[in-house]
Order: C-alpha cells, then structure tokens, then sequence
C-alpha cells in the first residue's frame, strides 16, 4: 500500500532563513527575539513538521480508498471472466454480505482441492464486493442493481426470490462469452475434486435433490417427473458448457420464473422454474445427472448414516440443504466436522473475514 501513497512535497520549515539584521546595527548578528518567542515559532515548527505530513498521508489513504471503490463498481463481468477463468472455465457463486462466512467455508474446501484460483464470486451487494476484492483483488464482480443485502437471506421471502432469481442470468452471461461455468451455492463443502465427474461433452449437469437411495450404476437421464409433476434436479450445483442446449435452458428457466414471480400467497423459489425448464426441454439438450453418490442431497448425506457408511469415501460436494437458517446450518456443519472457518481460515484466499 505505501507504494501507492503519495504525499505532497512540503517546504521543509527548518531551511528557511532567519532575516538578516539592517547593515547600519552591525554589532547585533542575531534578531532579538525574546525566549517566548521563539518557543512559539519552536512549537509552531513541530506542529508543521508532524501535522501536515499526517493530514498530507490521510487525503492519500482516502483518495485510494474512493479510488478502489469506482475501479470495482465499474467492474464488468467480461473483465473479471477474463481474468479469473482457467482453460476456459470458471466457477461460480452468488453471495449477499450475510453469507460471508459461508463463502469462507466453501472456498477453504475448494482450496484443498487446488481449483480456487478460478473461483468468481458475483457480489449481489457492494460491501460484498469491496470485501473480497480488498483480500482477493478481482475475484468478485457485481452486476447492478445491487440487491438489499439484509431481505436476501431469509427463504421464502421476496428479497430471498430476488436473489436466486438472477442466477440464470448471471450464468447466460457467462456463457454468451464463450467460458464453461460451474455453479454452486456456498452452503456447500468439497471433499473431493469434482471435475474428473464431468465426463462427456453434455450440455448441462445437474444433481438429483430426492432422497430415496439410487442404486450405484443408476442412469443419468433426466430422472422421471415428481408428484408435482416435475422433477425434483436440485438448481445449486450446475455446471454448464458454453453450448446452444445449456444457452436454451438457461433462457428457459428465466421464462419460467417470469411466468410465476413471487407472491405472497405463492412463496416461489427458483428451483422449481428449473425443473420445469429442463423437463420441456429435455429433447434440446443434452442433459447429464451426476452420481448420487458423489454428489448427495443434504436430506440423503445428513440423514441416512447407512447410506453414508456404505459409500464413504464415494462423496465429492456435500450440500447443507434439507435445514433452514443460519445458525442450524452452522451447527449441522460442526456436527460433521465440516465448519472449516474456525481453525482453517488460514486456508482461504480470503483470511479470517
């Protein structure tokens, strides 16, 4: 930072010159000040050699602080793609300030498995934006407006659908310019690397968010509809190719849900516009369900302990899902040793936030 810091050159007080006595009092060299005098103009020197330089460094720390702010509201997703993508790819999550020590979490468990570099968080709030970028510059974007960040952590509110409902978008975005993206949310740990399950070339893959135990070798077609009469493909882990299949869904599910926005009477959620948008177009794309095993719904992995004994050491990203709040996801992660931040933080790109 002090390289950056620029104070303005002072006229150094002590180099100027006491006046000369008149040339007709030749037998007085010195001016007669009194001692009062001169402890003032002492005291005024002390004050213009500490204070001003003092004043000078602060304007500077201030005009780089203004200064970083513009630089990362003009931030554009192009810019932070191009910067942060590795072969092609980014990963992806979306985040409000009240999630911070989610994302900490989340980013440690990507650490571990050498993929954080490539990690893009779109910021949904600027103290979110400023936060990441001050520890971890241009790794976080934020594409306006920004949303309120207290209304967008409650599930099942407005503030909570507006949040969710901006994902296709942001992933659309970045598929329009040419990059592959994954997606999760970040209530999410990796255990393992899950890029080598991305086999194929397939347009979209997904997770199954039902509970019931599928057999090991289960297919990976679009599984059949629900009760609802749709399926039930959890929308927080998604990887995409920049493909015409994964541009369709994408714009689909925005359709979806401008079809059904939020009400009060119908708490609406993002995921089931998903849903819809893949089984009516299920024959336009080339869609992929990943290994259950690899990849289990929280209902599955923290409530079936058989089911996690007989494929331990198969499990790649576990999702905190199937639990609401804050504090119980916090608590469920401790209960499995997965809350990293405490003893971990150190692991992040970000520090202890």
């Amino acid at each position: 930072m002090s390289a950056f810091l620029h104070q303005r050159p002072l006229h150094n007080p002590l180099s100027v010159g006491v006046l000369s006595p008149p040339s007709s009092n030749p037998r007085k060299p010195f001016s007669s000040f009194s001692p009062i005098t001169l402890l003032v103009l002492l005291g005024l020197l002390i004050i213009l050699g500490v204070f001003l330089p003092w004043t000078s460094m602060q304007e500077g720390l201030f005009s780089i602080t203004n200064g970083s702010s513009l630089k990362w509201r003009s931030y554009t997703l192009a810019q932070a793609a191009a910067f942060v993508a590795q072969n092609g790819t980014l990963i992806v999550c979306a985040v409000s300030e009240p999630y911070l020590p989610f994302l900490n979490n989340w980013l440690i468990s990507i650490a571990r498995q050498k993929h954080q570099d490539k990690v893009l968080v779109i910021a949904e709030d600027y103290g979110t934006l400023y936060k990441v970028n001050e520890r971890w510059p241009g790794h976080a974007v934020l594409i306006p407006p920004a949303l309120d960040a207290k209304a967008a952590h409650k599930f099942g509110s407005q503030g909570f659908f507006n949040f969710t409902s901006r994902r296709p978008r942001h992933l659309l975005n970045i598929l329009e310019l040419g990059y592959s993206v994954m997606y999760n949310d970040v209530d999410m740990v990796w255990l393992a690397d899950p890029f080598p399950y991305l086999v194929g070339n397939h347009d979209v893959y997904f997770t199954d968010d039902m509970t019931p135990v599928k057999p090991l070798n289960h297919s990976h077609d679009l599984p059949p509809p629900g009760k609802k009469g749709r399926t039930y493909i959890c929308s927080c882990m998604i990887f995409l190719r920049p493909t015409s299949g994964a541009k369709l869904i994408m714009k689909k599910w925005i359709e979806e849900m401008q079809q059904e926005p939020w009400s009060r009477a119908k708490k609406a959620n993002d995921q089931p516009a998903f849903n819809w948008a893949l089984d009516k177009n299920a024959a336009q794309a080339d869609l992929y369900l990943l290994p259950q095993a690899a990849f289990p719904t929280g209902g599955l992995y923290f409530k079936n302990k058989t089911w996690v004994k007989e494929t331990k050491g198969m499990h790649v990203i576990i999702h905190n899902n199937y639990i609401l709040g804050f504090e119980k996801k916090i608590r469920r992660f401790h209960d499995y040793g997965l809350w990293l931040v405490d003893d971990h933080a150190h692991e992040s790109p970000l520090g202890r936030i």
